[in-house]
């Protein structure tokens, strides 16, 4: 079969796909392809950054070697997401048919995920492309704000598509950059796209500034004299996991419910910090209003607070201390919220 033909057989193959999802699905799938689309606005044209990679694997791709040679196909997805999941055997078709011709990479995004979930998932549905988990840094370098996510990097190591269905848009802009000759190679940024401060527990936390939905800023840097609790969420933890990852659904609304009794409490000052990913602000407000929650919101949208607190698991909360260094940590699992407030209040 020469490639020709396989581009045209996949993309008779994704057509098929979106027809059999149904009019709601494609509604619905279509507000993720408007998100990636203007993610990528900003992207397409520019050099690609010279990443190096680590798959589950232990096997490491030097992205910048592979330019000039082949094209690159990323796929950001998660083991929790619904259309990833749907769209995994097109994107299993892809690796099998074009794989001699174009580099293909699973980018699982890492939040709220773990390798033993991933390593289940590759099993299940019999994935046979290199697989990385990504620390956050992929995403930021990708303006990563839906899931699935599509990369497509040019031969010449510019970023050449991004988006979210597995379309005919996709498959034209996979042609475009196998038709492609050689070409010379962009200059990759050679700084780190994710070089921002870390915070540890025990650390001051310096330079880091919260913008509100209210539109007021808060800077975490300066002593305020009272703790204070940063939770890390998602406003669609609670409702879209309820069935692909009941515990961390049930675990949102846990920690939201004690947030609220315990936010009523003097003492404390409380800022909730969602993710960007599948989050805007119209979506923020919408989850303030249908929750009425009384925490202050804002929304981290290339998720760098999430970065810079190390956070990868929703719900997590942060707590300072009122010098406004990093006290103490609770991850999802943690349950002892109360408790952990109590400790850093009496210092």
């Amino acid at each position: 079969m020469t490639l020709a033909t396989r581009l045209k057989y996949l993309a008779g193959v994704a057509l098929f796909a979106v027809v059999c999802q149904g009019v709601h699905a494609e509604e619905s799938i279509d507000e993720g392809e408007r998100r990636a689309q203007h993610a990528g606005a900003e992207l397409v044209g520019k050099p690609a950054p010279a990443a190096v990679l680590q798959t589950i694997d232990g096997e490491r791709i030097d992205l910048a070697q592979l330019y000039g040679k082949k094209p690159v196909y990323l796929k950001f997805w998660a083991t929790w997401c619904v259309p990833c999941r749907q769209q995994m055997p097109g994107f299993e078709e892809v690796q099998q048919t074009l794989g001699d011709d174009i580099q293909v990479i699973a980018v699982n995004t890492g939040f709220s995920d773990d390798i033993e979930s991933v390593r289940a998932y590759r099993q299940a549905l019999g994935l046979s492309m290199p697989i990385v988990v990504d620390d956050g840094s992929l995403a930021a370098a990708f303006n990563l704000r839906v899931t699935p996510q599509h990369v497509l990097i040019g031969r010449d190591g510019r970023i050449a598509h991004v988006g979210h269905l597995d379309d005919a848009q996709l498959h034209a802009a996979l042609q475009r950059v196998l038709d492609v000759g050689t070409a010379t190679v962009a200059a990759s940024p050679n700084e780190q796209a994710d070089a921002g401060r870390r915070f540890n527990v025990g650390d001051q936390v310096e330079g880091v500034q919260l913008a509100m939905l209210e539109g007021a800023a808060v800077s975490l840097g300066q002593a305020s004299g009272k703790p204070r609790a940063l939770v890390f969420f998602a406003p669609w933890c609670e409702s879209y996991l309820a069935e692909s990852r009941p515990q961390t659904s049930q675990a949102c609304l846990r920690v939201r419910q004690d947030v609220d009794r315990l936010a009523a409490q003097s003492g404390v000052e409380w800022f909730g910090i969602s993710s960007g990913l599948w989050t805007s602000k119209q979506d923020l407000q919408d989850y303030k209003a249908s929750t009425n929650t009384q925490l202050p919101l804002a929304l981290d949208e290339g998720d760098a607070l999430f970065r810079a607190f190390g956070v990868r698991d929703i719900p997590s909360v942060v707590l300072l201390d009122a010098q406004g260094r990093v006290a103490q940590v609770l991850k999802p699992q943690d349950t002892h919220l109360a408790e952990a407030l109590d400790s850093i209040s009496a210092r």
